[in-house]
């Protein structure tokens, strides 16, 4: 027996990749490996108690070249009466639709054919013919490109597709054992050009990078697959504490996250990182391909920084905004902001955009002025109707215990007030333009307790009833 043939067999045992009763879709390019996986799984229906349907999808890539692929397909699945499915795509003219690379239109398009197909025929598994020599390059781009967390990782043995799993039987054998299944067994696979192509980078670490490996310890492949399981093991179970760490942390919303950064800081280090890495997970529903340990880094930075507010703009539209001690993750249009004025005389009330009201009423020996929710004050200082409106550039106000006036500025900035709510938030002036209250911030100094003598009135700033009623 081959080397190829107990290597792969012991690896889709180890992994449990197949099962007495499967129904397997081949994904078959007329290639070494894909006529190796091919032909292995062909030759072994019966032991492996398998149904097994063979996929083939033309580019349109390389000409007559793509039809004797099809056509090598062909005669070997008439040879072993095994049923194909086969699909042209035209993907130069998908990149030009979709301005994508080659190689990821190709993929994108033949995926979606492999799921069709799968559906079609009520099958279990997707055989796919990534091989040990490959999974090294994956690793090795992958660190490279600066992946981190289970990123790191290489491909999966298993993993879930479509409606069933995709699996890779050949992971425990290299590209020399495979050219020597093929020559053995006498497949004469089909060769394509492209794969020597230097313009793609997995082929520069195919033929760069990979050789020097080898030739360093011929079992690298192996070493890489362990390391590859490990590593996604551990991260599995970090993962797990990171995410009962980070949801107490932190308030989770449809495409935003708001995370309290002081109690973030008290998370072990390990599981900051992978909790940064938890949040953009969820927001890029799981799609993170994008994000490099160099995002990460900017977020810990930014968390980090003596600078108490800041903003990152990620992939996608992603948009990170730092606010004191409060940070956001979201993917919502950040609403501009309209100033508003509203005049306000007793026994009326307005309406604000934040949903809360403000309402002046004469006092009675029954109304109630104690509270942060209300301002009481004389006829005989505050010239009536007063203003509801946004701040203007200067404004200044008397604070109640405090000599002098303060600009509305540094009080935001003292009060440590996120600038996102700064321009929306409530100002009460008098008809002199005196600022009398910031309601839920800060009380001016010609504010008096209920029991003062003379006229006196009350301005309360609540919840709107229809606001409570919800």
């Amino acid at each position: 027996m081959l080397d190829f043939e107990k290597k792969t067999k012991s690896f889709i045992e180890r992994h449990r990749l197949l099962h007495h009763g499967d129904s397997v879709l081949a994904a078959v390019s007329g290639g070494p490996d894909s006529m190796a996986m091919l032909d292995f799984l062909a030759m072994r229906q019966v032991d492996l108690g398998i149904s097994l349907t063979v996929a083939h999808v033309d580019h349109m890539l390389r000409g007559e070249e793509s039809v004797r692929d099809l056509e090598y397909v062909q005669a070997y699945c008439e040879k072993y009466g095994l049923q194909l499915k086969t699909a042209s795509i035209d993907i130069s003219r998908k990149m030009e639709m979709e301005q994508k690379g080659m190689q990821e239109t190709a993929r994108l398009y033949r995926y979606k054919f492999f799921k069709n197909v799968m559906e079609e025929i009520g099958a279990d598994k997707l055989a796919v013919a990534q091989h040990g020599d490959d999974q090294i390059e994956t690793i090795l781009m992958r660190l490279t490109r600066g992946s981190s967390g289970k990123a790191r990782a290489g491909m999966r043995p298993i993993r879930a597709f479509g409606k069933g799993t995709l699996i890779r039987p050949l992971l425990g054998v290299t590209k020399n054992e495979i050219q020597e299944y093929c020559t053995f067994h006498q497949l004469h696979p089909r060769m394509d050009p492209s794969n020597e192509k230097p313009s793609y980078t997995r082929n520069r670490f195919r033929l760069d990078v990979l050789p020097a490996l080898k030739r360093e310890n011929r079992q690298a492949h192996e070493h890489f697959q362990k390391f590859s399981e490990d590593l996604l093991e551990d991260e599995a179970y970090l993962e797990a504490l990171a995410e009962r760490e980070i949801r107490a942390v932190s308030e989770f919303g449809d495409g935003s996250i708001q995370l309290k950064i002081p109690k973030f800081f008290q998370m072990p280090l390990p599981l900051q990182r992978r909790g940064i890495h938890l949040i953009l997970s969820y927001l890029y529903k799981k799609n993170i391909t994008l994000v490099t340990s160099w995002h990460v880094h900017l977020i810990g930075e930014l968390l980090q920084g003596e600078n108490p507010s800041g903003k990152l703009d990620f992939p996608l539209g992603l948009k990170i905004i730092r606010s004191y001690e409060n940070c956001l993750f979201t993917f919502e249009q950040t609403k501009q902001v309209n100033g508003y004025e509203y005049e306000l005389k007793a026994g009326q009330e307005v309406e604000l955009p934040n949903g809360k009201i403000v309402r002046l009423e004469k006092a009675s020996e029954t109304s109630a002025g104690h509270g942060e929710d209300c301002f009481v004050f004389t006829a005989s200082d505050i010239q009536l109707p007063l203003t509801v409106r946004t701040r203007r550039p200067g404004d200044r106000i008397k604070v109640n215990g405090m000599d002098g006036t303060k600009k509305l500025k540094d009080l935001f900035i003292d009060e440590k007030i996120p600038r996102s709510l700064r321009d929306s938030w409530p100002v009460i002036a008098d008809h002199a333009n005196r600022i009398i209250w910031i309601p839920g911030l800060k009380k001016s100094l010609y504010g008096v307790s209920p029991q003062c003598n003379g006229h006196q009135y009350i301005l309360y700033y609540r919840t709107s009833r229809g606001q409570q009623s919800q």
